[in-house]
């Protein structure tokens, strides 16, 4: 009777142990694909700031806005920084 129980347990247990590690290697699993997706993001980053600045450039420049509505509806803003007086200089002598 007892070695029926540790045999029962001894399955019970085996049966756990396959589940958990099913449950792990899918982890694992989404873990790895969920690290490639973030490192291949990184690659592209200065592509993705490239476009963004120049279509604000863009937007900026010929004022049009469904290219500001479209940077708007993706979270981006911008300002457009007037142009600068040039400094007078006439009192300076180098």
């Amino acid at each position: 009777m007892l070695l029926t129980a540790f045999g029962l347990v001894s399955v019970a247990l085996v049966v756990t142990n396959i589940v958990l590690f099913t449950g792990n290697r899918e982890a694992q699993t989404e873990f790895t694909n969920r690290a490639q997706y973030i490192q291949q993001s990184l690659q592209v980053e200065p592509l993705y700031q490239g476009i963004v600045r120049n279509l604000a450039e863009i937007s900026a420049k010929t004022n049009d806005p469904q290219i500001t509505q479209l940077l708007t509806a993706q979270g981006i803003t911008f300002t457009v920084n007037q142009p600068q007086a040039p400094k007078d200089t006439k009192g300076q002598s180098k």
